[in-house]
């Protein structure tokens, strides 16, 4: 399969992504996790959600989709032993949140997925989980799925977190619920927290303390009851990020997207954008449920270089493929650092991105933690490759393109089903050509 794209002459436009998958993920689990019902509203439905759904399904777990719209309702009050392994497509973050879930229930299971996410490394849940007493196995030392879990009791931890990981410290809570005790995270920088949001909204507040040199303690009492309960899921930023990246590629282009979560440990693309010159509005901004959400424009106008590191990549990590694609157009370096992250991803992004964008003239300097960009440059449409599984390197090029002298052509852009089913027709209604 492969997608073509045009250089764009104009873009302009008013949208709306698809519901947040990080959100979409929890708001389905929790429910299952819950007494009585749990109603999702916007629901993801793209290949990585429904993964979720199928899964606990396959646990004895009521589900119900229509359209964007899913009930949970777990009436047995537990989990079914599944009759085949659980298969988590391309999906970490099922994975590692559904590892955490199992690690306590009292079945045997095993967590599968395909081709990109067995080449994944799982250690970093395997290792608190097994300090938890739960038996799970993946393969080597990096414990590369499958994941083999068998029931068993397990018992709280206080665990600080070696790297900021929102999946991590979400797999470990979500054991804690099914432990002996207490389990406490701990984390020297913040990573989403979708996870302490949602179990206030299920009626399981954490217990957060701020510890010196703004690290923060996170603790969850084994055996408390979450409750059933409405969730309305914002629009993905993440997803946002590339319509947003669109129009700041070139002057006077403009995008809005309206009802789109603006989470603060979620926000740094915003911010990023703002350095690099572009304008960028926030209008109508409120809370649903529990999470921030806002209409918001981004307004391209000259850009320039900036450096992009520390505290901010765990509040953008998703998004620097696509801020790398855009820094091809601003003027000066722009330094990606401390993201060692984005090589244990679906791809290795850093190398990936670094060499598909060279394709089409971009001047990038690829370093083991990040990249080096120098713009700007003309862009020329090329044949570029993403990675079967990696939805972001597929949009990513896709938004350079916009700038490229001539047609891209991208093969494997099926990947892009896993977050952002109708991408290609969002950005068609925003591109004039």
């Amino acid at each position: 399969m492969k997608l073509q794209i045009s250089p764009a002459t104009h873009i302009q436009g008013t949208v709306t992504v698809p519901g947040d998958k990080s959100i979409s993920h929890r708001a389905a689990i929790f429910g299952a996790l819950a007494s009585g019902e749990t109603q999702i509203t916007n629901f993801l439905c793209a290949d990585d959600t429904l993964c979720t759904l199928d899964i606990l399904r396959q646990l004895g777990v009521e589900v119900l989709r229509q359209g964007s719209h899913v009930v949970v309702n777990n009436r047995n009050g537990h989990f079914e032993t599944p009759e085949n392994p659980l298969y988590c497509g391309n999906s970490g973050t099922v994975m590692r949140l559904m590892a955490g879930v199992l690690a306590g229930q009292q079945i045997d299971c095993t967590l599968t997925g395909d081709e990109s996410l067995s080449r994944r490394p799982m250690a970093r849940i395997v290792v608190p989980l097994s300090m938890m007493r739960a038996r799970i196995i993946g393969d080597g030392e990096k414990a590369t799925p499958p994941l083999r879990l068998q029931g068993c009791p397990i018992q709280g931890i206080g665990y600080p977190l070696p790297i900021p990981s929102a999946q991590v410290k979400s797999a470990i809570l979500l054991a804690g619920l099914g432990a002996a005790g207490q389990t406490t995270v701990i984390e020297n920088v913040p990573s989403r927290d979708h996870t302490e949001r949602m179990l206030e909204g299920f009626g399981c507040k954490p217990e957060i303390k701020v510890l010196s040199r703004g690290r923060k303690a996170i603790t969850v009492t084994g055996g408390s009851k979450l409750q059933g309960t409405n969730v309305d899921v914002p629009g993905d930023i993440s997803s946002a990020a590339f319509l947003f990246s669109a129009a700041a590629l070139h002057p006077g282009w403009q995008v809005t997207v309206q009802n789109v979560g603006i989470n603060p440990t979620r926000d740094g693309v915003l911010e990023v954008l703002e350095a690099m010159g572009a304008k960028v509005l926030l209008e109508n901004q409120r809370t649903s449920g529990g999470e921030l959400v806002a209409d918001v424009t981004v307004i391209g106008t000259p850009l320039k270089g900036v450096e992009i590191g520390g505290a901010l990549i765990p509040r953008l990590i998703d998004e620097l493929p696509v801020l790398a694609a855009l820094a091809t157009q601003a003027e000066g370096e722009t330094v990606i650092c401390d993201a060692h992250e984005l090589r244990v991803k679906e791809s290795d992004r850093i190398e990936i991105i670094s060499r598909e964008l060279r394709k089409m003239g971009a001047n990038i300097e690829e370093r083991d933690d990040g990249m080096i960009v120098r713009g700007p440059v003309k862009l020329k449409g090329a044949e570029v490759i993403s990675p079967r599984g990696d939805h972001r390197i597929a949009m990513t090029l896709a938004i350079a393109a916009l700038v490229a002298e001539g047609e891209t052509v991208i093969q494997n852009p099926e990947a892009i089903q896993s977050s952002f089913p109708n991408f290609v027709e969002l950005l068609d209604s925003v591109v004039k050509r």
